[in-house]
């Protein structure tokens, strides 16, 4: 055997053993159970803060929620990559008597779900409504709506926050007067390099880019600073395609969807489509709140506030999207929904009629079904899975 064919079937080995472990740890997923952590608002409807389900993948079965752990507006969650810490914002603008936000830390026991505080910082901003972790799990980055800003805080050995350490305040105005009189950060999210961080200013029209630094915990702006949308767009939510070449976007104010190609290098991204969430026979009031892709990336959903419908889009080989159809989420303000990480299931949250709700998807066409499973929860706003062990 040549020192070439030796590589070449060291290679294909490798390959096939890399193969073999993906399918097998997919297949245990597939017939294994997560922890549904669900994100609320506790100024209505009796929500005392973050809760959690059991969702069985084998059935499709959602449990009735327990309370995990009592927080403020504790509205979008993110977990660690180490699954032994859990960290929340505040949405609120006054904490311990200053004009801030706050993002809270939890210790996490996966074998319970138990929750137990940690600490609370200030956001950077005031309104704090997303947050991510970062891939090496040392820092949490928040977007602040009401203050129109992006802050990072460092993350401790322990869990424990601390700072902010760096934060970025965005300037300037849109079109649509009382949405887009001032920025307002909605978003933020960390590409598969753990090197760009994306903000969706829905007041400017504007996704900003800004380059990061995992050991100092700090973000920059990047040249470009920002991808610009249409004026009156409304950037809400964004998600990135698995292949990391890729990603959507979607506009609160026009109830639009945008697919936009990624340049992993620069960070640059440049719009390429974008399309209605809505029929075209569509009358009356609506907006968007979150875009999540499946895992299998064939398919992105859109949530259409108002219509109160999931849209769903096929991803064709050349990227281009096509609409698939609308799903009711059988409630009311589906302010946010997520996938299972086995793409086998869909939950959906609905604010206003404080409910969640199941639905399962077709792995073929992607088409959403009603599972029959639905518990009530008060003002659900973010939903994150986390495997059992």
């Amino acid at each position: 055997m040549t020192p070439q064919i030796k590589w070449l079937f060291l290679a294909a080995m490798v390959l096939a053993a890399v193969t073999l472990g993906a399918a097998a740890t997919a297949a245990d997923a597939a017939g294994g159970k997560f922890w549904v952590f669900v994100g609320t608002y506790t100024r209505a409807n009796g929500s005392k803060g973050i809760y959690r389900c059991e969702l069985d993948t084998a059935t499709g079965k959602l449990s009735a929620p327990q309370l995990a752990a009592e927080a403020r507006n504790p509205s979008f969650l993110a977990i660690h990559p180490n699954a032994k810490f859990l960290y929340a914002v505040g949405e609120y603008e006054d904490l311990n008597g200053q004009k801030s936000g706050g993002v809270s830390g939890f210790t996490l026991d996966v074998a319970n779900g138990a929750l137990k505080p940690i600490n609370t910082k200030p956001s950077g901003g005031t309104g704090p409504c997303h947050l991510v972790v970062d891939k090496a799990g040392q820092t949490v980055l928040v977007a602040n709506y009401n203050s129109g800003s992006a802050a990072t805080l460092a993350i401790g050995t322990d869990g424990s926050l601390s700072g902010p350490v760096s934060q970025i305040q965005h300037s300037g105005r849109g079109k649509v007067r009382g949405r887009q009189d001032g920025p307002h950060a909605h978003s933020v999210n960390l590409d598969a390099a753990n090197h760009f961080a994306v903000v969706a200013d829905l007041g400017l029209d504007k996704l900003m880019v800004y380059r990061f630094n995992p050991s100092a915990h700090t973000i920059a702006a990047n040249d470009p600073p920002a991808m610009n949308l249409e004026p009156g767009d409304g950037p809400r939510h964004f998600a990135w395609h698995p292949d990391g070449n890729r990603a959507y976007v979607i506009n609160e104010l026009d109830s639009t969807l945008t697919a936009c190609d990624y340049d992993a290098n620069r960070g640059v991204l440049t719009a390429r489509q974008t399309v209605s969430t809505l029929p075209q026979d569509f009358k009356g009031d609506n907006s968007t709140a979150e875009v999540v892709v499946h895992p299998s990336g064939k398919f992105v959903y859109g949530s259409n506030r108002g219509m109160d419908t999931i849209a769903a889009f096929a991803i064709d080989p050349a990227g281009m999207l096509r609409i698939d159809g609308h799903t009711p989420t059988g409630g009311r303000t589906p302010r946010n929904f997520n996938i299972d990480p086995t793409g086998a299931y869909l939950i959906a949250a609905n604010e206003r009629s404080n409910n969640l709700v199941v639905f399962r998807i077709d792995q073929q066409s992607g088409k959403l079904t009603p599972t029959g499973q639905k518990v009530d929860v008060g003002a659900p706003v973010c939903v994150k899975f986390l495997a059992m062990k």
